[in-house]
Parts: structure tokens; C-alpha cells; sequence
């Protein structure tokens, strides 16, 4: 029963002398992550040949650092974070603007100016739905078709005013685009 043995060879040197010969600690060099020759029982034997291939392919790893992905990372990113970053704080301060003008009362938000409006203009539709009784009521020997005629024209402004909500986007845009000019 021959042993397979591995003895030293020459130009093989162990972690504490590798590690003497390059004037760091045996701790730095263990975080170098070189890979050992050979181990004899407990010792492992480096080669300098070994350990300079791994101190290039470390400098070259710096030297072209690769993204996740395998891409470069972009050399640009601090400079386009840095105007994410102004672009976030401008639209913060110019919502909070628009929060103290509402608070001030000083700006209406549109939903709200839409809701109030369509409101007010179903109350005066129907304040208008009662008009032609109220005047007849009020004056019984008015002649039918001059009533007719008034019950006519106020059904008509009563469309008009029920109508008024949905045509507040509409009259909307037409504002802006005056605006624009």
C-alpha cells in the first residue's frame, strides 16, 4: 500500500512566509482569496506566480468595475441622481405653494370649483321649475299663453343650468387656451 504523497516543492511557500515576503499580515493575505498550490496535512503552500495572477486580476476588477448586470455603471449617475433630487424638492416646494394658496384662499382646486358650481347650478334649476306656478299663483288673471310662453323660456334656462356641470371641463379648457395667448 503506497501512499500518494505531495511533498514540498521548491519555490513553495507557506501562508506566513508568503505573507512575510510581502511585508502584510497573514490575515491581510487571507483576505486576498488566493488559492493554495497544495496542502500538506494542516499547511497550504502558495505560489508567487499564483499570487501575482491574483493581484493583477484584482487591479483589473478596479480598473473596470461591472454593474449588476454586466454592464458599466454610469459614469453620469451622481449627476443625474443630483437633478432627480432638485427635481423632486422643485415639485415639492411648488405643491406646498399650492397647498398655502388653498389654505390662504387664495387658489380653488378644480374638482372643487366643479362640484360647487354643478351644485349651484341645479339649485337656480330648480328655483326655475317653480317660477311659472309662483306667477300664476300670484297673478291668476294672467293671460294662459303669456304663461305658456314664460313656462317655455324658463324650461330652457332650467336645461341650460342643469346642463352647466358637465360643460365646466369645456369651459375650462377654453380658459386655458385664452391664457395661453
Amino acid at each position: 500500500m503506497a501512499k500518494n504523497e505531495t511533498t514540498k516543492q521548491r519555490g513553495w511557500l507557506n501562508k506566513s512566509e508568503m505573507a512575510a515576503s510581502l511585508g502584510i499580515s497573514p490575515q491581510a493575505f487571507d483576505k486576498w482569496r488566493v488559492d493554495p498550490v497544495s496542502r500538506i496535512g494542516r499547511e497550504a503552500f502558495y505560489r508567487v506566480q499564483d499570487v501575482v495572477q491574483n493581484r493583477i486580476d484584482n487591479a483589473a476588477r478596479k480598473q473596470q468595475p461591472d454593474g449588476a448586470d454586466g454592464e458599466a455603471p454610469d459614469p453620469y449617475i451622481e449627476y443625474k441622481l443630483l437633478q432627480e433630487r432638485l427635481r423632486l424638492t422643485t415639485a415639492q416646494a411648488y405643491a406646498q405653494e399650492q397647498k398655502n394658496q388653498v389654505s390662504d384662499k387664495q387658489l380653488v382646486p378644480v374638482p372643487f370649483a366643479t362640484f360647487a358650481l354643478a351644485r349651484i347650478a341645479a339649485q337656480i334649476g330648480a328655483k326655475l321649475e317653480t317660477v311659472g306656478k309662483t306667477v300664476s299663483r300670484r297673478h291668476p288673471d294672467i293671460d294662459p299663453r303669456i304663461l305658456e310662453a314664460l313656462e317655455r323660456e324658463i324650461a330652457l334656462a332650467r336645461n341650460v343650468a342643469a346642463q352647466f356641470g358637465d360643460k365646466l371641463p369645456e369651459i375650462l379648457d377654453e380658459y386655458l387656451a385664452t391664457l395661453d395667448k
